[in-house]
């Protein structure tokens, strides 16, 4: 009988380092997979040679950080979709893109399952399944946090721990941070620990790591420049870039300024509320510049049928319904609308705020001599009467039938 293949969604530290013991206690041949999201992280050749010294069949590191800024982040920017009205989607937007990288890889080496470390409380475990199995209806999920057994045996991290000493599985020793973090090139989410506590100031207790606090940035404001092509930041600073240096540049930029830090409680998909610091310097730059840029050349209708649809892209994306029907037809109207959003504008970045400087467009709808507030040019204010009378005709026959008491 042949031993089960199982690829698993690594990251070298804890707990996947214990699960991927675990399955192999269980009788799987495991292949890990380390997808490289820009992720502040350790010498990334150590983790592979870790997963294969711990007994994975093979130990594979995919760098897809232009992909996830291309093809993920860049369409959810287009939709200028926040969830909740300020969370960019850091973490969400990359779930999908790890369960397909980790297909591929499962399809390559022949393995019918596909394990994750995501606990059965959170938003991952949704985003890393709904996702797998629209590209693969077969596949096979392992959620150990999901499995009692598993739960029983690892109660707490002295258990893991002491597994890891036990498989002479090498952990690094260090005291435990008053939070849990992730990490991508798009941002840090900070959550758990004390930020449970709402009676802390979340930005005060979190140890940044993508930029400085506005307190301590410079007392001079910096100026940036971000080029559009169809919705699609191409030049920073009048040099064309692709769309990872853009993010990694104004990640920089953006940081040193102290830009982009949020606090939020937010209802998680599982159906709880919860305590979320977030840090996305370059991303939030990128919103304010293309939102500057829409306001020249995006038609008002188009403008404001994007605006209500937003919301539900945010949500979709944090859901975890990112390879859907109804995502792809939403991906193809945005790119259709995103067409005409071709400019140029400059931004002051100071203390955490974001202010615009100029802009430009060739696209550009705005017609000063249209919009004048001085006397002449090509708008005719007598048309306003007939404009408005005709605007009006419903609420006068309503007033007649039914009069409001004032």
């Amino acid at each position: 009988m042949s031993t089960k293949k199982c690829v698993l969604a690594y990251s070298g530290g804890l707990d996947t380092s214990v699960i991927l013991g675990w399955l192999q206690d269980q009788g799987y041949e495991v292949h890990a997979v380390y997808v490289d999201l820009g992720q502040p992280c350790e010498d990334r050749d150590a983790i592979m040679q870790k997963a294969r010294d711990c007994g994975a069949a093979s130990a594979k590191l995919i760098d897809v950080r232009e992909e996830l800024c291309r093809d993920f982040a860049f369409p959810v920017l287009a939709w200028q979709a926040k969830y909740e009205q300020i969370y960019l989607l850091g973490t969400s937007i990359a779930r999908p893109l790890i369960s397909k990288v980790c297909l591929q890889v499962a399809r390559e080496v022949g393995a019918v399952a596909y394990a994750h470390g995501a606990t059965g409380k959170g938003n991952d475990q949704c985003r890393f399944q709904l996702a797998a199995e629209a590209l693969d209806p077969t596949v096979e999920i392992i959620a150990p946090w999901r499995i009692k057994a598993f739960r029983d045996a690892f109660p707490g991290r002295t258990e893991l721990i002491a597994y890891c000493a036990e498989k002479n599985i090498p952990v690094k020793a260090s005291t435990a941070k008053p939070y849990s973090s992730d990490e991508n090139v798009l941002h840090i989410s900070y959550e758990a620990g004390e930020l449970e506590e709402l009676d802390v100031n979340g930005v005060e207790l979190v140890e940044f790591g993508m930029g400085v606090s506005p307190q301590e940035a410079p007392d001079e404001s910096e100026s940036v420049t971000i080029g559009f092509e169809s919705g699609v930041p191409t030049t920073l600073n009048g040099q064309t870039v692709n769309a990872l240096e853009m993010v990694e540049r104004l990640n920089d930029i953006g940081g040193r300024n102290g830009i982009g830090r949020i606090d939020m409680i937010e209802n998680r998909f599982v159906g709880m509320k919860s305590r979320g610091v977030y840090e996305s310097p370059g991303m939030t730059i990128l919103y304010d510049a293309l939102m500057y840029v829409e306001q020249l050349t995006m038609d008002r209708d188009l403008m404001h049928l994007r605006d209500r649809l937003a919301p539900e892209v945010a949500e979709m994306v944090y859901y975890g319904f990112w390879y859907t029907p109804k995502m792809d037809a939403l991906m193809s109207f945005i790119k259709q609308a995103q067409a005409i959003v071709t400019g140029e504008v400059t931004l002051k970045l100071y203390k955490g705020n974001i202010s615009v400087d100029s802009r430009s467009s060739p696209n550009s709808l705005y017609d000063a001599e249209i919009a004048t507030m001085e006397g002449g040019g090509s708008y005719n204010q007598d048309d306003a009467e007939g404009f408005l009378r005709i605007q009006g005709l419903p609420s006068r026959v309503q007033g007649t039938v039914t009069p409001r008491k004032y």
